[in-house]
């Protein structure tokens, strides 16, 4: 996989592998003493999945780890359960 600038995935539309439409990108969380990666946070257009791992922020953002990430190409295409 080629490597992928963070500003470019502001405002991309996050999609489940089964055509769930979950809104668009805000912000992605990280962890500051490791670097590593935690969740894509969601500006959603619906209401919040009933997948356990996504859950919803004080905001009404949708929190969507970065491990279901499937692909990134003209938009963002998750696994919305296990």
């Amino acid at each position: 996989m080629s490597d992928i600038l963070a500003r470019n995935l502001g405002g991309k539309h996050i999609v489940g592998i089964d055509g769930t439409d979950f809104g668009t990108l805000h912000t992605i969380t990280m962890d500051p003493k490791s670097g590593t990666l935690r969740d894509l946070v969601v500006d959603s257009h619906s209401q919040p999945s009933s997948a356990p791992s996504i859950r919803s922020d004080a905001d009404d953002r949708l929190r969507i780890p970065v491990s279901r990430i499937e692909t990134v190409n003209d938009q963002i295409v998750v696994r919305s359960g296990d």
